[in-house]
């Protein structure tokens, strides 16, 4: 997997390279960019909702399961970490996703919930729920 590229000038809109694909990240107008693309948590949001269709999707493969489709629902929120009463966390921000997942096909309730149990391990939610760190340089 080689580097995602983001090249920004003055403004929020921010042109993305990742491969051979392009595409475009902003921020909406009442936050003061022109709205010319998803916003930085739309993305992810979205590499959340992908990841969980495409795993469930090589397991369905896998396992012979009848899904004709998927569709995921991924909305993201943040609160203060003080205000969270199950949270360890009492520093920042705690961000919460929730995944609503609409399966299409054919499926007994035991397929069903085999799928979803499948994208709760998905590579990205791992990521997310785990600890990160990132680390910055000039170069």
């Amino acid at each position: 997997m080689g580097p995602v590229v983001l090249e920004a000038g003055q403004g929020f809109r921010n042109n993305i390279t990742a491969g051979k694909h392009q595409f475009v990240a902003d921020e909406p107008v009442d936050a003061g960019g022109n709205d010319e693309g998803p916003t930085p948590y739309d993305f992810l949001a979205s590499a959340l909702g992908a990841c969980t269709a495409m795993t469930m999707r090589v397991i369905a493969k896998r396992e012979s399961i009848p899904l004709e489709g998927t569709q995921v629902r991924v909305t993201s929120d943040r609160m203060y970490a003080k205000d969270c009463a199950d949270c360890t966390s009492k520093d920042g921000y705690i961000h919460k996703f929730e995944v609503g997942i609409k399966l299409i096909g054919n499926l007994t309730d035991a397929q069903r919930e085999r799928l979803l149990s499948v994208a709760k391990r998905c590579p990205v939610a791992k990521t997310l729920s785990n600890e990160i760190r990132i680390e910055e340089s000039l170069i």
